[in-house]
């Protein structure tokens, strides 16, 4: 089987997991990354072996720092059959005249606004509605853990309405010139925050509310969500349902005493997660709770790695090389995705 050559333009936190991922894929070919400044992602990618493009102007800065350069970025275009954008948010739109002047099927990353793509993809929501896709968003990390939630809980009555409150972490562990430090900020993105209009362009219509706060942690995002569905439900068919869902876990503190995003990290490091990667929606089991018609919950969401899988079935909905549940069992098989209990 022919792989599917695949180049990912931007190679910081998204970027360098995506990339790896594909490196992992039996059906992809990892062309080379996009990288516009010879920083230490760059020298890391350079002694992995992987081929590394720039813009043209930086090409001597890249050769100073000792990283050789295969050649442009447009180069880097012409040779692929899709390209995963993961460069700063807004800059993937200025990317894309140059993939629609090449023919190239592009992703995009949630940075960037909806009207970029064709569709916003969630792979458990709309994999289906991708599939053949030229331009697909894949949603941000936040609106990936929302969804995942959503759409299972759909299969077991149909979500009316959604409230729900997301305390964000300040900044990524390696982000050093971020905060808050010592408070816990309001969003400014006033209320409803922009992740309910994002969680709209995948499901339309569902009456969805969300609030945010910035706290100052790095390590993962704390979702507290309360759903309304059709029917009257109970909490172990909640709880058999999300053990029984791909890349949804639960954490269960009188089983394991876990009962903290930092002990969630410390697991992941101690199962020698690559990076203490967890791009599973974590739930806590005791957190969920049932009142007629409605559910209340709680989960972790790891900014860094969350959307990563979401990417990798992007590609093969784009160019409709699989479908969905064949193309989630390879991701999850290839990326050792877990479904259970985390621990």
């Amino acid at each position: 089987m022919e792989k599917v050559k695949v180049a990912v333009n931007g190679y910081g936190t998204i970027g360098k997991r995506v990339a790896d991922a594909v490196r992992l894929q039996p059906d992809m070919e990892l062309i080379g990354i996009g990288k516009t400044s010879p920083n230490y992602e760059a020298i890391i990618a350079d002694k992995k072996g992987i081929k590394i493009y720039t813009v043209k102007d930086n090409i001597s800065k890249f050769e100073k720092s000792g990283i050789k350069v295969a050649g442009t970025i447009e180069d880097m275009v012409k040779e692929a059959d899709i390209i995963v954008d993961t460069t700063p948010n807004g800059v993937g739109a200025t990317y894309k005249p140059l993939y629609q002047s090449l023919g190239k099927n592009a992703l995009f990353q949630g940075g960037e606004k909806a009207d970029v793509a064709d569709i916003s993809f969630s792979a458990l929501c709309n994999y289906d509605d991708a599939k053949g896709k030229k331009y697909i968003r894949v949603v941000s990390c936040n609106t990936t853990g929302m969804l995942r939630i959503i759409c299972t809980m759909n299969k077991i009555s149909k979500v009316e309405k959604v409230r729900a409150t997301i305390v964000r972490r300040a900044a990524d562990p390696k982000e050093v010139k971020r905060g808050p430090i010592n408070s816990i900020v309001p969003d400014p993105a006033s209320v409803p925050s922009h992740h309910a209009k994002d969680v709209l362009t995948v499901l339309k219509g569902i009456d969805i509310v969300t609030m945010a706060v910035i706290a100052p942690t790095t390590l993962m995002h704390l979702h507290t969500m309360v759903l309304t569905v059709k029917d009257k439900v109970n909490k172990d068919d909640i709880i058999n349902t999300f053990l029984n869902t791909p890349r949804i876990v639960l954490v269960n503190s009188s089983r394991t005493t876990v009962s903290s995003t930092a002990e969630i990290i410390e697991v992941s490091r101690d199962m020698g997660r690559v990076r203490y990667d967890i791009p599973e929606v974590v739930v806590f089991e005791d957190s969920i709770y049932t009142n007629g018609n409605e559910v209340f919950l709680m989960y972790g969401v790891h900014q860094e790695s969350i959307v990563v899988p979401e990417n990798i079935d992007a590609i093969r909905a784009s160019l409709g090389i699989m479908g969905k549940e064949e193309s989630i069992k390879v991701t999850n098989d290839t990326l050792g995705i877990m479904k259970g209990y985390l621990i």
